[in-house]
């Protein structure tokens, strides 16, 4: 049997999967889960193109590491057949852990982020797989001798960034999101095990940087975006009061209730995706829990409540004042950060025209890249 599949991606063109193993792993009912998580959560509420996967983004993610790794291997970096299908396998499955609508879920059905829960799922992939994923958990895990297969899996300039800013650019429409990843995977080099970019392609790295700063308060946390978010937390957070919604999914009833043995949790977790969502969220428009049944329809129905953002905490006046034109309606209130460049933390590192090795914030302009950006919302009822 042709495991070596082509596949059309709207991004990149026509890609491949590099080896036999990746293609079963492609079609393990786990990973075409992700089929069925949205990339964007609910950001297809403000941007109706935002309806890609998880499971595209991931083919997209594999596709640049293939790239990747052909590129230093041509600049005469040692990387066996082994540790590139790891590296391969590890970009491939590094969102496998993404609870339903991406991060809107993040940490409400299980108590773990997606990284935490997809190192669970690669873990239990190895033993059925018979310990073939060995070497991608190394890299995942960070525990690889060689740290620059990490660093392209997670980092401040890692593929699984440089695949969803241009493929949420993509599908939003919005054209900020637009990086040079051509120009970024062609500049990238090892120098002492760690990777690096060589410094003619400084300026693609600024406007990666600059491009992902946008993203997030234009798309990610954009106020719209985020009163959804928060109607759908909250309505998660109510599921107990009309147990009845979870009948379609009794994996669903039984990881809220807490009753399952640990390892049952990866199982569990897979067979839950957006459809289950919905479909509870369907239901719930006759429930007879009146908060249940507003939420519901306002994300079914897009009736979502109003979002206020600010730059300073909101006052208690503030508050008050919509409790007076709206008595009795729901309030969130809350704060989203955002540090475009951390400092001191997996920097971004410079191969200089002299061959030293410094770090992105030592460069004039950068340090101002690290201050942390913090908005204040409210969320309510209108």
């Amino acid at each position: 049997m042709n495991k070596r599949k082509i596949i059309n991606d709207p991004v990149y063109g026509f890609t491949t999967l590099p080896s036999d193993l990746i293609y079963d792993l492609v079609h393990h009912p786990w990973f075409q889960r992700l089929r069925r998580i949205k990339q964007l959560g609910l950001s297809d509420f403000v941007y109706p193109g935002a309806q890609h996967s998880r499971f595209q983004h991931a083919l997209g993610a594999l596709h640049l590491m293939v790239d990747a790794i052909n590129i230093l291997r041509s600049k005469g970096v040692d990387i066996s057949r082994e540790e590139a299908e790891g590296a391969q396998i590890a970009i491939l499955l590094h969102d496998i852990g993404h609870s339903p609508f991406s991060h809107a879920l993040e940490k409400r059905l299980v108590p773990l982020d997606h990284e935490q829960m997809s190192i669970l799922l690669i873990r239990a992939l190895n033993q059925e797989f018979d310990g073939k994923l060995s070497e991608a958990l190394k890299i995942f895990t960070n525990r690889h001798p060689k740290k620059f297969l990490s660093q392209l899996v997670s980092g401040q300039l890692d593929l699984d960034r440089m695949d969803y800013l241009n493929r949420d650019s993509f599908f939003t429409g919005v054209a900020e999101g637009i990086i040079g990843y051509q120009r970024i995977i062609h500049m990238l080099n090892i120098h002492d095990h760690q990777l690096v970019v060589e410094e003619k392609g400084i300026h693609s790295i600024e406007k990666f940087l600059q491009s992902r700063r946008i993203m997030y308060w234009q798309v990610y946390l954009h106020k719209t975006v985020l009163a959804a978010e928060k109607m759908l937390i909250h309505w998660y957070s109510l599921l107990d009061r009309d147990p009845g919604l979870l009948r379609a999914n009794p994996a669903l009833k039984k990881l809220r209730s807490g009753q399952f043995r640990p390892e049952e949790l990866p199982g569990l977790f897979a067979s839950i995706d957006d459809t289950d969502i919905v479909f509870a969220l369907k239901s719930g428009l006759d429930s007879k829990d009146p908060e249940l049944r507003t939420l519901a329809g306002g994300l079914i129905h897009r009736r979502l409540f109003k979002c206020m953002l600010s730059d300073k905490p909101f006052s208690p006046a503030v508050k008050k004042n919509i409790r007076n034109l709206h008595p009795g309606g729901m309030i969130f209130q809350g704060k989203e950060s955002n540090s475009n460049y951390k400092l001191n933390i997996k920097e971004i590192m410079i191969l200089t025209k002299k061959q030293e090795v410094i770090p992105l914030s030592a460069f004039e302009g950068f340090q101002q890249m690290s201050q942390q950006e913090t908005k204040y919302f409210m969320v309510y009822q209108g």
